[in-house]
């Protein structure tokens, strides 16, 4: 195996760990565009209550999901800790950015596919459809969430509608 190849399987193998209701949570690595702390969210009237508004992003408008909300848990009031994931999801063949908020960031893991079991259930407070399995970490167990089944398909018309009118907000 050459360097390059090696370095796409480590790069592959990577995953975003962070908090929801005191849960550990991972995302694929290559799904995450940026991380920033508390922002301002303008809200959106007329859509789901998981999805808290937009942001202005560096000129672009991109649609916020309280991933707690989405996942049916509690509202919790956002502090220092809370945390939006940019991730780019795609929908129809189209890229589309959206902002995920989450309770806390921790940090990097290296997790091989191989080590990554599939279960029909898991015992935790959001639905299986959106997890791609349980991983063993040298931190402990995490859920790997699988980002791209997050929404539904109404949903990502809705995420898909407000990245497709990112150019008539100034």
């Amino acid at each position: 195996m050459n360097n390059a190849s090696r370095k796409t399987q480590n790069v592959s193998d990577r995953y975003l760990s962070f908090i929801l209701k005191d849960e550990e949570y991972c995302l694929e690595i290559l799904k995450v565009r940026e991380i920033m702390g508390r922002v301002e969210i303008t809200p959106l009237p007329q859509t789901p209550d998981f999805i808290q508004g937009i942001i202005n992003l560096r000129g672009n408008i991109v649609p916020i999901v309280d991933l707690r909300l989405k996942f049916g848990l509690s509202f919790r009031e956002y502090t220092d800790r809370t945390t939006v994931i940019f991730v780019e999801l795609m929908f129809q063949g189209e890229e589309n950015l959206m902002g995920i908020v989450v309770d806390d960031i921790r940090d990097v893991v290296n997790v091989p596919l191989d080590k990554i079991s599939k279960i029909p259930y898991i015992n935790t407070k959001i639905k299986s459809h959106y997890i791609l399995g349980i991983a063993e970490t040298e931190d402990g167990i995490k859920i790997v969430l699988d980002i791209d089944k997050v929404l539904t398909e109404d949903e990502f018309i809705i995420v898909n509608e407000i990245n497709a009118n990112e150019h008539t907000v100034n």
